[in-house]
């Protein structure tokens, strides 16, 4: 028998729920009944304000997904009333996006322009395709943005930049934990941030996600360099 956490829908997927309401956007109550209805066993609310950076009621509900999806087990969707209760900007909504595709889970929108169920995978897995391409050209931009600001701080002596979150140590720690098959969430609930002004904090999704992408992007041009370089004779 599943736990009411795991507990099946008709089409044998596993849905938990998450509704967000806020001063501009309520209807928390038509949300959770939506969702309830939808065959969500599980639905974890809270109250977010467009000022509030924070959503820990929504990485709660990413944590139990990612604990419950199993490769080759029932199909595991977190699932909401619209998709902006899950995301408030089109960046946070593909850093969510990688997330999910990294730990095997679907979404599903019960209304809206995008209503539908959205596998990581396979059949259904258009919206997570069209948000990885667009995470691309958001990464070159910030990339290149970077590269040109930093150019232009050199060419006038002076030093730029922002204290990073993740140091060597905490990178390796991440890539070892995830090694070890740990999910985002997990591993992001894992690591403490040892200095700067969120010292003490736990770093967040968006974090770990973007420091894996890189360590894997600088895995690959090395070994990409190493198959061009020729042999030596």
């Amino acid at each position: 028998m599943p736990s009411s956490a795991q507990a099946e829908s008709a089409d044998g997927s596993v849905r938990i729920g998450y509704a967000s309401s806020g001063p501009a956007a309520p209807g928390m109550r038509e949300q959770v009944a939506a969702l309830r209805a939808a065959g969500c066993a599980q639905v974890f609310q809270e109250e977010a304000s467009a000022r509030v950076k924070g959503r820990p009621g929504r990485d709660k509900a990413l944590r139990l997904a990612a604990s419950v999806a199993v490769p080759g087990g029932r199909p595991v969707l977190v699932t909401v009333y619209e998709l902006r209760r899950l995301a408030r900007t089109s960046a946070e909504l593909m850093t969510l996006a990688a997330v999910l595709e990294a730990d095997g889970i679907g979404l599903k929108v019960l209304s809206g322009p995008l209503a539908g169920t959205w596998e990581p995978r396979g059949a259904g897995s258009l919206l997570f395709d069209v948000l990885a391409a667009a995470a691309g050209l958001d990464r070159s931009h910030r990339r290149d943005k970077s590269m040109e600001g930093q150019q232009a701080a050199a060419a006038e002596g002076r030093q730029s930049g922002r204290p990073r979150v993740f140091d060597e140590e905490m990178t390796a720690a991440a890539l070892a934990m995830r090694d070890q098959g740990m999910s985002v969430p997990e591993i992001a609930a894992s690591l403490v941030i040892p200095e700067g002004k969120n010292a003490g904090q736990h770093p967040s999704l968006a974090s770990v996600y973007r420091v894996l992408a890189g360590a894997d992007a600088g895995a690959r041009q090395g070994a990409d360099t190493a198959a061009a370089r020729p042999a030596a004779r």
